[in-house]
């Protein structure tokens, strides 16, 4: 099936996760397209509205799983599909997470808000290959304790023997935790700097600092990777919607190491 054209998924599942923001589990209709890489992003189609991109946050029994936040009047519908409902879905586009190829590597999951969707499958890989790494942190930063994704599953990954932690900018009456920005979680880092891979994905202003942060401490630049996100329409790099700089990131990215992208990040006019 050409990558322009859309394949037809139905909706198997439902999840609110949030407020605003929903996982939806799909299944194939027509033939099911490639399996998606960690970091790899499909183009959602709500009949009749329009097409969005959307990170893979997961597999599923059935299929793939996209964690959506509504924000436009595509992501909008696209939350207010329920079971049963058709989409399109073109994919798998774009390069996903670089991670560590040796065994013994310490690797450092940061995520801000809904950047925890595309990094979920980075977590599940962890825990599946739990040995590969010496250490793996999972630093999670949102808005408000409401706002974070995928609470019921931070004990499993704790138990997994992953390091969990939480931050939130607004803290409630009930909320035990850390108030602050993700970065501020760095302290509780035992990681070999010079031997760590890390995974960054969040609002734009957020993952500069985090990955700024992060070579700081003295991971190299090259080994830093950013989920880069700009208006990407046709997913592969022909309309020239999601430039940066010299990058087309449906194409070249949405995932960038931090050497290529921090200088790009700094251009007031990319």
């Amino acid at each position: 099936m050409s990558t322009m054209t859309a394949a037809r998924y139905r909706v198997s599942d439902r999840r609110r996760e949030t407020g605003d923001t929903v996982t939806l589990a799909i299944e194939p209709v027509d033939e099911p397209l490639p399996v998606f890489r960690p970091g790899q992003f499909a183009m959602l189609y709500a009949f009749g509205v329009g097409e969005v991109p959307i990170s893979v946050s997961g597999y599923g029994e059935d299929g793939p799983l996209h964690t959506i936040r509504a924000v436009g009047a595509t992501s909008g519908a696209l939350c207010r599909a329920e079971p049963g409902a058709m989409l399109g879905v073109r994919g798998p586009f774009g390069r996903g997470w670089e991670l560590p190829g040796p065994a013994g590597a310490d690797l450092v999951v940061v995520a801000g808000g809904l950047g925890l969707a595309p990094l979920r499958p980075v977590v599940r890989h962890a825990m599946a290959d739990r040995d590969r790494y010496r250490r793996v942190a999972v630093l999670i930063g949102a808005r408000t304790p409401d706002d974070l994704l995928y609470p019921g599953e931070y004990q499993d990954w704790r138990a997994a023997g992953l390091d969990v932690y939480t931050t939130v900018d607004r803290a409630t009456a009930e909320w035990g935790g850390h108030v602050g920005v993700v970065t501020e979680l760095y302290g509780r880092l035992e990681h070999r700097p010079a031997d760590t891979v890390a995974c960054v994905c969040g609002p734009e202003i957020m993952m500069r600092f985090a990955a700024r942060g992060l070579v700081g401490l003295g991971v190299p630049a090259g080994q830093v990777w950013l989920s880069l996100e700009r208006n990407m329409h046709c997913g592969l790099g022909h309309c020239g919607h999601c430039q940066l700089g010299p990058l087309l990131l449906c194409r070249d990215g949405p995932v960038v190491g931090y050497d290529e992208a921090g200088p790009l990040l700094t251009v007031k006019e990319l």
